[in-house]
């Protein structure tokens, strides 16, 4: 018979109050199980944190979503997570002009012009037949079924996207800028398939971000659970299969551990675990009264000429994160920062928005050294969560480095722990994953 939660014992203890553990926690608890949540830091959320500042809503990292993925409508947890949508498409800048690509819904997969200047007399990004061939490859991405995507050969997505018929114009000018914002990775050295799936999912639905901020994702997932499930202000310093020993509560015993942290701190905790690379990344947010003309389209350099990869004006995403009256613009940079961050970023800025940023205030900039773990090729997007019976691991680093694999892992974990512990899973019945043999 399974023991009963006390301050210092659980059934299950997780380490790491990100989504991936919080998702754990969730299908844990509702098999009956008593589960302990230590999170070092002062809220849950890990790397999907949100700042306030002045009325403003920061995000540290703010990934972008695809309404499309399963995992956001089935955890338990989100039935009220509000998701704000760009607008259809994308904006590139390419040779001085600004164009909509990519939208998927219009008769065509439209790639157009939508602002121009006389040093382009030509679409860089392709003519008729390149805007329909994208539109046809799109619709059938969109209709691939997942098992075909992933029995293809694994190579590098920069070199399978180069083997698909489509021009070098909106590969370069359009699929690279798009895929590099979606996964992260500047150089496209990520798996083929897991950006194919990545682009399928772009393919059926639209990019959105949490109202409010990516903290209100892990916020909604930790109120969800019981009072003091999570425990904040945590700093575990060993750990094992059978008790946590922390700096500021001494010991507390357990008969399974989860490892929920990110790969560096997981491998701390478990000296031998091997830890993926990373792709670092620096999220900017700069404000100014009047916003740029884009709307709430995500903005794309598809000339790489400067440090911002992606950008846009956030505020008219998702109005709840600036104050009325203020334009907030949030803008990535992939890939190592440069020295003279905010000067070379406002000038990258001011030749995209086609406006001058001299007088835009930076309110914040982030940087993350492992904010996105690497899936190269050949990628397994089902890691092993479980290490040893009692001890098992989850996060994005053992699955997919996207939010919806971080909450993937933490269920795969949960249905794992479950088997080893003789519980039944809830999701057993067919109505989610299978308990891990």
């Amino acid at each position: 018979m399974l023991r009963a939660h006390t301050s210092d014992h659980a059934d299950v203890v997780i380490i790491g109050a990100g989504i991936a553990g919080l998702s754990a926690a969730h299908q844990l608890i509702s098999a009956g199980v008593d589960v302990s949540v230590l999170e070092a830091a002062a809220h849950p959320g890990g790397r999907m944190a949100t700042d306030d500042m002045d009325g403003f809503r920061l995000d540290r990292l703010g990934p972008l979503l695809g309404s499309a993925g399963p995992e956001l409508g089935t955890t338990p947890g989100l039935d009220g997570l509000v998701l704000r949508d760009f607008a259809p498409g994308v904006l590139v800048h390419s040779e001085g002009r600004q164009y909509l690509a990519g939208d998927v819904r219009s008769a065509r997969g439209a790639l157009r012009a939508v602002r121009s200047r006389p040093s382009a007399p030509r679409a860089p990004l392709g003519g008729a037949i390149e805007q329909a061939r994208l539109g046809a490859w799109l619709a059938r991405l969109a209709a691939a079924p997942e098992s075909r995507i992933t029995a293809r050969p694994d190579r590098a997505a920069l070199d399978a996207l180069s083997a698909r018929g489509l021009s070098p114009r909106v590969v370069g000018g359009f699929l690279r800028p798009l895929l590099s914002a979606l996964l992260g990775d500047p150089g496209l050295t990520t798996s083929s398939r897991m950006a194919d799936l990545t682009l399928r999912d772009y393919a059926r639905g639209r990019l959105c971000v949490p109202s409010g901020g990516s903290a209100t994702l892990p916020g909604l997932l930790a109120a969800a659970l019981p009072p003091g499930t999570v425990r904040t202000g945590v700093h575990v310093t060993a750990a094992d299969i059978t008790s946590v020993r922390t700096k500021e509560h001494g010991e507390l015993g357990c008969r399974s551990l989860l490892l929920a942290t990110g790969a560096g701190a997981a491998a701390e905790l478990l000296p031998g675990l091997r830890t993926p690379a990373f792709h670092p990344v620096t999220v900017l947010h700069h404000t100014t009264a009047q916003a740029p003309p884009t709307g709430a389209r995500l903005l794309l350099d598809g000339d790489r000429s400067g440090p911002v990869a992606h950008t846009a004006v956030m505020s008219e995403v998702d109005p709840s994160r600036a104050p009325h009256g203020r334009a907030l613009i949030t803008s990535t940079v992939l890939g190592p920062p440069p020295p003279d961050l905010d000067d070379a970023v406002r000038a990258h800025l001011a030749a995209l928005y086609g406006t001058p940023t001299d007088d835009w205030e930076l309110l914040a900039a982030h940087h993350d050294p492992e904010a996105v773990p690497a899936m190269p090729p050949p990628h397994d997007p089902r890691r092993p969560v479980r290490l040893l019976a009692g001890l098992y691991v989850c996060g994005d680093h053992r699955d997919t480095s996207t939010v919806q694999g971080a909450l993937r892992s933490g269920r795969r974990a949960a249905s794992a722990i479950l088997a080893d512990l003789g519980v039944r899973s809830p999701q057993a019945d067919g109505t989610g994953l299978p308990t891990a043999a």
